[in-house]
């Protein structure tokens, strides 16, 4: 039997015009926990945290929720995380949370999603939505490494606490999927600041520039 995807028919992406200052554009920044890296395979989703930016300001519109992978959670990723079994024994599956979370998105009007190497964060909901034929169309997705990257090609620390240490930024409760959204948050606003102090004002600009950056990662490896 042949299955017809579905798709999320959320308006994640606002498709803001290229020339918007950065300092208007407004962003969810997300992070998640899963109960290990093989998300391909047997770990699974439980929490989802994020905030919203706006003018270059973390605003105290917050998301966050448990999420039951039925099936324990390892040793090591409880006393990582703090996230134990009974937590999320009561808690929506993948599929709810992530719509409730994708709500968030809408509802806050977002023009794009922000995260500490994104990409992972990003796998995690297409693996859980691919679970139950979900496909959805990513918004326009930023990442503070490549940031970073921009800023100092020569860094290669990819800790998110080392480099909020690095630019004076606040630190949230590590390995939670809200603290590390609010740190990443507040690293961000910090990030494009800096990126305008160096002449790059609007959209356009963060588009090439992490392109760019993109590019020349790729030509390392």
């Amino acid at each position: 039997m042949f299955w017809k995807r579905k798709k999320m028919t959320y308006e994640l992406d606002r498709k803001p015009s290229l020339d918007t200052p950065l300092d208007k554009l407004s962003f969810t920044v997300f992070d998640t926990e899963t109960t290990g890296f093989a998300i391909g395979a047997k770990d699974r989703l439980i929490e989802i945290g994020a905030v919203h930016v706006e003018n270059l300001t973390v605003t105290d519109k917050q998301f966050q929720t448990y999420v039951n992978p039925n099936r324990l959670i390892p040793d090591n990723i409880i006393q990582l995380t703090g996230i134990e079994n009974h937590m999320v024994d009561e808690a929506p599956e993948a599929l709810q949370s992530i719509e409730e979370f994708f709500s968030f998105i809408e509802e806050c009007g977002s023009d794009g999603l922000v995260g500490h190497y994104i990409s992972f964060d990003l796998m995690v909901l297409k693996k859980e939505l691919a679970r139950e034929k979900y496909s959805y169309d990513s918004p326009l997705c930023f990442d503070t490494l490549d940031m970073i990257g921009y800023l100092n090609p020569s860094w290669d620390m990819r800790d998110l606490e080392n480099y909020a240490k690095t630019f004076s930024t606040k630190i949230f409760q590590r390995h939670s999927a809200i603290g590390d959204a609010l740190t990443t948050a507040h690293l961000f606003c910090e990030l494009l600041k800096h990126i305008q102090d160096r002449g790059k004002y609007t959209l356009a600009d963060l588009l090439q520039i992490l392109d760019t950056n993109n590019r020349n990662r790729a030509l390392q490896f």
